[in-house]
C-alpha cells in the first residue's frame, strides 16, 4: 500500500488554470473518489499523479517519494482508462500479460500472475477470446486485470464503469470495492456520478472549477456539506436551498432558528403534516418515491415523499422537518452552522 501526495499543485493551460494550489492527502489502501462536474480538473489530477501530464507548479509524492519529475514508467502506478485501451488483435491472456512481457518479468512469473489475477476476477474461461468476443464488464476485468498483474501498488480509474449499462455499473461498483479491500490497493478512482462516489469511496474530493470544495467520507459530505456547492452536488433529489429574510422563509411568516442568507434542507427530511403550510405545484411518481415540489412563501420546497401518498398539482398540505435536519448558508455559499 501507498500513500499519495499533493502539494500546492496547480496546472495552467495558457490563461486558464485548470487546478489553484490543490492539497490533498490520501491514506495507504484508501479508494479515493474525485468528484465533479465536467471541467472542474478531477482527470486532470489524476493525470498529474500518474505522470502522464505535468504540473505548473506543486509537488506530487507517492509513499513518501517526490515523483513529480519522474516518468510514468517508474511511478509503480497502474491505470484503468474509460476505453479499457484493450489491444483487439491479441486474446484476452494476452492483453493482460503485454506490460509483463514488455517489463521482462520472467516467464514463470508472468505465468503464476496471470493465473491468479484471472482466477481473482473470473476470467479463466476467456483467456482465448479476443476484446472483439467480449461483453462491455468483461472488457472491463480485462482492462482492470492488466493493471493488477503489475503489482502495483496504487491504481488509478478514470471513469472506468462510464461505458456500461446501469445494472452492470451496480455490480462492478461492489466488484471493484471488494477487491480493492481485498487486495489493499491505495484507488484513485475520477466520475461525476455521485452514486459511485457515495457508494465505494472512502475518501471523497469534490472539485469546482480547479480547487477543492470539500475533501471528507461520504458520510460527512452528505450530513455537513461545506459549501451550498457541495450541498446540491450529493444527493438526489438535491438539497433546497431556501433563502431567508429577516429571520423567515423569504415571502412566508415561517422562522427559522439561526442566522444565515440560505436554510438547506434535504428533500427526504421533509415530511408531509406538521404546521408549515404549502401548495402542491407539480409532482413526480417514482414508484417508491413520491417527489412534490411545493411552494412556501416565494420559495419552492422539493420534498421526497412515501409513493403511496396520492396528491395531484395544486392541493394545499402542511409539512414539518426536525431541526437537526437544517443546514444554514450565507450569501457566498459556506456554511455558519
Amino acid at each position: 500500500m501507498s500513500s499519495i501526495q499533493l502539494v500546492d499543485v496547480s496546472k495552467d493551460w495558457g490563461n486558464t488554470k485548470a487546478l489553484e494550489a490543490i492539497n490533498l492527502t490520501i491514506e495507504p489502501g484508501t479508494f479515493c473518489v474525485l468528484l465533479g462536474p465536467s471541467g472542474c480538473g478531477k482527470s486532470t489530477t489524476l493525470r498529474i499523479i500518474a505522470g502522464l501530464e505535468s504540473a505548473s507548479s506543486g509537488q506530487v509524492f507517492v509513499d513518501g517519494q517526490d515523483v513529480t519529475e519522474q516518468p510514468p514508467a517508474l511511478r509503480g502506478i497502474a491505470m484503468v482508462f474509460q476505453n479499457y485501451a484493450l489491444f483487439p488483435h491479441l486474446n484476452v491472456a494476452d492483453n493482460i500479460s503485454f506490460g509483463m512481457s514488455v517489463r521482462k518479468v520472467e516467464a514463470a512469473e508472468a505465468a503464476r500472475r496471470l493465473q491468479s489475477t484471472v482466477e481473482l476476477l473470473g476470467l479463466q474461461k476467456l483467456l482465448a477470446r479476443k476484446p472483439s468476443q467480449l461483453s462491455g464488464g468483461q472488457q472491463q476485468r480485462v482492462a482492470l486485470g492488466r493493471a493488477l498483474v503489475a503489482q502495483a501498488k496504487v491504481c488509478l480509474m478514470d471513469e472506468p464503469l462510464s461505458n456500461l449499462d446501469a445494472q452492470l455499473r451496480q455490480d462492478m461498483r461492489r466488484e471493484l470495492r471488494e477487491l480493492q479491500q481485498r487486495l489493499g490497493l491505495t484507488v484513485v478512482y475520477v466520475t461525476h456520478d455521485q452514486t459511485e462516489a457515495m457508494s465505494m469511496a472512502d475518501q471523497v474530493v469534490l472539485l469546482n472549477k480547479g480547487h477543492i470544495e470539500q475533501n471528507a467520507a461520504p458520510r460527512t459530505l452528505y450530513s455537513s456539506p461545506a459549501t451550498t456547492f457541495a450541498a446540491r452536488f450529493i444527493g438526489t433529489p438535491a438539497m433546497n436551498l431556501l433563502r431567508l429574510e429577516n429571520g423567515h422563509i423569504a415571502g412566508s411568516q415561517v422562522a427559522v432558528q439561526h442566522a444565515g442568507a440560505q436554510l438547506g434542507i434535504r428533500p427526504e427530511s421533509v415530511a408531509l403534516g406538521g404546521n408549515i403550510p404549502a401548495t402542491v405545484q407539480s409532482l413526480e411518481y417514482l414508484g417508491a418515491d413520491l417527489v412534490l415540489r411545493c411552494a412556501v412563501g416565494t420559495e419552492v420546497i422539493t420534498v421526497r415523499a412515501d409513493g403511496q401518498c396520492e396528491l395531484t398539482a395544486g392541493a394545499q398540505v402542511t409539512l414539518q422537518w426536525p431541526a437537526q435536519a437544517e443546514h444554514y448558508f450565507d450569501l457566498p455559499g459556506n456554511r455558519v452552522n
